[in-house]
């Protein structure tokens, strides 16, 4: 997915040595399931400048973001989309997990 003005993970991924890509991909291998934002990033061996740049904005909105505790579905799907990723909501209950969808298609209508 490229964007006006934006690098996709791709691209980020490509300017890495095949030696650094090896072990980003080992790492993502063993993301515990339960893991804060900064955790992801640094699993896999992104920094917040480059999320800034995939972003279009500064690193320190960046650090910012990490450290909350809040944010809108739009801002944490951009997030993870700018590490190469794609997020899903799903609700867990006992006997089962269900996939909330209305979230599944907000980039294409925000892009509209």
């Amino acid at each position: 997915m490229k964007m006006a003005g934006r690098h996709s993970f791709a691209t980020l991924r490509a300017r890495m040595s095949p030696e650094a890509q090896a072990e980003a991909e080992a790492l993502a291998a063993q993301l515990d399931e339960e893991m804060d934002l900064a955790e992801v990033r640094r699993a896999l061996k992104l920094s917040q400048d480059e999320i800034a740049q995939t972003l279009q904005v500064g690193q320190g909105s960046i650090a910012k973001l990490e450290k909350r505790t809040d944010m809108y579905v739009s801002t944490l799907r951009r997030f993870i989309e700018a590490m190469g990723g794609e997020l899903e909501i799903v609700a867990r209950f006992p006997d089962h997990a269900v996939k909330i969808t209305n979230f599944a298609d907000l980039s294409e209508r925000e892009r509209v």
